[in-house]
């Protein structure tokens, strides 16, 4: 096994200022965090009570030692669910202090900020997530409703309060949100890249098969390791097992997936049909885009609410503001949609607008730098996961 010394040597991921090249995450700085994973899995990897919880402590079986690759390979496998950490006879206040899901969160944070693009955004989205993000909702909404009472003034005579594309035309709104979506898919693209070239280096060179890809994108979609190694769920304020996060967490996700595909089908009305907004109740775009903003609703006020009530010892007190940050837009995403849909022939309507458009832009912004990329980096890990597990291991069954 590595000494201490020899830990230190080892290194996070972390992308130059300048984000010219990218720091293979074994070759880059120490990491502290990187350094108490480690020492937790060591200890874990004696003792392997858990080893049928999730993903990580099969991972976990599979190494002697845990380097900087191997760290953030296993922290992002972690859900957070936090049944290590009540099963643990060596949890605090024992003297080893093993806390499995904090150790893994703070990882997960040094993950976001050293695979971002650009890197400096992530360190800035990282120390000020709520703030940035209330920030850049308020401020595009003011840009966007000052535009909106120019274009207004000047088209005040064929204004329609019932049509979106009166206040801002079709081709604005294209030439706003065109740029700031490929923005966000060239820099997740960046990341995850950057991420799986890294943890390739702990897992192996092999490429995913059908098999892998089918079960790995399986458990994400469905968050199997939300259930806490036992189906019962994870641990609550007073220790009880409980289902409600990964219930919130499903509404969230399929909420936010039902509103992305009510847009893309509005998209291939206009572009493909020559259908123009606004549609019908009835239509196929109103009904997913009212479902998924009632189920976007519900699901970021489950997770405020347990994000107020998780137990103490679980995850990573410093992320709170970019949690609730990333809750925060979302949860005005969905409420300024559904009642912009209500606002038909209103005068609230260009208002409306305004703040939702702002609000979606903000959400889209922030995406490649909280925890919408953690989703794109687990899913990766669990890609990594299912492909290693279904090779031989080196490691015997007493560890030598």
């Amino acid at each position: 096994m590595q000494t201490l010394d020899q830990l230190t040597k080892e290194a996070v991921a972390l992308a130059n200022p300048d984000n010219k090249h990218h720091i293979p995450i074994q070759d880059a700085p120490t990491s502290n965090s990187v350094l108490e994973v480690s020492r937790q899995m060591t200890i874990c990897n004696g003792c392997r009570y858990c080893e049928g919880f999730c993903a990580v402590f099969p991972a976990m079986t599979r190494r002697l030692e845990f380097g900087a690759s191997d760290v953030h390979y296993l922290a992002n496998l972690c859900h957070n669910c936090g049944a290590c950490l009540h099963a643990c006879q060596y949890a605090p206040p024992h003297e080893f202090q093993i806390n499995v899901p904090r150790a893994m969160a703070k990882v997960r944070l040094e993950t976001y900020t050293a695979y971002a693009w650009p890197s400096s955004f992530g360190t800035l989205y990282k120390n000020n997530g709520l703030w940035i993000a209330i920030t850049l909702a308020f401020g595009l909404t003011l840009f966007l409703q000052m535009t909106a009472n120019f274009l207004s003034g000047a088209n005040a005579l064929t204004l329609d309060l019932s049509n979106f594309y009166s206040i801002y035309p079709h081709n604005t709104l294209v030439s706003l949100f065109l740029p700031i979506f490929g923005f966000v898919v060239f820099s997740l693209f960046m990341g995850v890249r950057h991420f799986l070239r890294d943890i390739k280096n702990a897992t192996s060179k092999e490429a995913p098969n059908v098999p892998s890809l089918t079960e790995a994108t399986s458990n994400a979609l469905s968050l199997k390791y939300l259930d806490g190694g036992h189906g019962d769920g994870c641990n609550n304020e007073d220790d009880a097992f409980t289902k409600l996060r990964k219930y919130f967490h499903h509404l969230t996700f399929y909420g936010f997936m039902l509103c992305f595909s009510a847009t893309s089908i509005a998209t291939i009305y206009h572009y493909v049909f020559g259908w123009e907004a606004p549609y019908a109740w009835v239509s196929l775009p109103k009904i997913l885009g009212v479902l998924g903003g009632l189920s976007l609703a519900v699901g970021c006020i489950g997770l405020f609410y347990l994000n107020l009530r998780r137990h103490p010892l679980h995850g990573d007190p410093e992320q709170k503001s970019m949690d609730i940050g990333f809750i925060f837009l979302l949860f005005m995403t969905s409420i300024t949609g559904l009642l912009l849909a209500l606002s038909h022939q209103s005068t609230s309507m260009p208002l409306l607008l305004s703040m939702h458009l702002g609000v979606v832009m903000a959400l889209f912004l922030t995406l490649p730098y909280g925890k919408f990329a953690h989703g794109i980096f687990r899913l990766a890990a669990l890609i990594r996961f299912q492909t290693e597990r279904r090779l031989p291991s080196n490691i015997g069954l007493s560890g030598e």
